[in-house]
């Protein structure tokens, strides 16, 4: 992506990957990491193709035979071909995807679990979601739970309740 900002996702990349990682165990979260988001400040540019993407043949071997939960990507589409075969693809399938995936340098390339929190809107497609990692514990970027006590939410002199514009705030 450093020398070509269209570049896709290819078999080859991921096949290259497992060698130094092993296998794609079924079941993962797969992200592919472009540094596209570092670009989003730069409205004129981070929605322009070409940006990077994932190959369909790429993304068949993902879901089909390695199994994946589902798989995420920075830019906000899957890829950047005249009818969108890749998006056309996983939503005609029944595969979940996440767009606008940020801070991918900051995770370990295997080993994290990750979790997702999303509100869920009737009748709703699609919507925002918060990915977090919980990375190894030799990991040097971000904070530790220790580091950070009662993360997601610090601790509160009162239990949470929502004031009348819906936002949590301590209430004796």
């Amino acid at each position: 992506v450093q020398t070509d900002e269209g570049y896709h996702l290819q078999v080859a990349d991921i096949e290259e990957w497992e060698k130094e990682h092993g296998r794609i165990p079924e079941g993962s979260v797969v992200f592919v990491r472009s540094d596209w988001y570092k670009k989003w400040s730069d409205a004129a540019r981070f929605n322009q193709k070409p940006f990077p993407g994932v190959s369909l043949d790429a993304l068949k071997l993902l879901h089909l035979e390695r199994k994946i939960l589902f798989h995420g990507h920075e830019p906000l589409d899957t890829d950047t071909t005249p009818n969108l075969e890749g998006e056309y693809w996983l939503l005609h399938n029944d595969f979940t995807q996440a767009e606008g995936v940020a801070n991918l340098d900051k995770v370990p390339e295997a080993g994290a679990l990750v979790t997702i929190g999303f509100a869920k809107p009737l009748g709703g497609s699609g919507g925002y979601a918060r990915y977090v990692a919980i990375a190894p514990p030799d990991w040097t970027e971000g904070v530790s739970v220790i580091e950070a006590p009662g993360v997601p939410l610090s601790r509160q002199t009162a239990p949470l309740k929502r004031d009348e514009n819906g936002v949590f705030r301590p209430t004796p």
